[in-house]
């Protein structure tokens, strides 16, 4: 007796074939690189900016730059005074010059990258990457 279902629970349990493609990475487009590594930069650029921000809140409510002042005051001299360096604008205006150096040099390591890569295909033949379907 051979019906339909029985046909379509044999035709489930059969595994289907997965195509398994080997291909190899010979080329890095140089502008596509740069235009990654800039994004990725600029990500991690609002990360540190925002982070920085933060931490220095959480801190500041927390009183310890008072703290730490009274510290730096009771060794150094009535003279110095280390709240005043530690402002609010201070802090993000030094993490703002390192978030943009960090843009500059994480993009321009990307460009690098990219050269080198390219290159080196040259001598090595590239990087075998392997893909499959399921």
């Amino acid at each position: 007796m051979s019906s339909v279902a029985e046909k379509l629970a044999k035709k489930s349990t059969r595994r289907p074939s997965t195509k398994q493609v080997r291909l190899k990475l010979v080329y890095i487009d140089f502008w596509s690189s740069v235009k990654l590594s800039f994004l990725v930069a600029v990500c991690l650029a609002v990360v540190t900016i925002v982070a920085t921000f933060l931490i220095f809140t959480v801190l500041n409510q927390t009183m310890i730059f008072d703290t730490v002042d009274d510290l730096y005051t009771s060794i150094a001299g009535d003279s110095s005074d280390l709240a005043s360096i530690l402002s609010l604008g201070n802090v993000m205006g030094f993490a703002t010059v390192v978030a943009v150096l960090n843009t500059v040099v994480i993009t321009a390591l990307g460009a690098i990258f990219a050269l080198l890569y390219n290159l080196s295909v040259k001598m090595t033949g590239g990087l075998l990457v392997g893909f499959t379907n399921n």
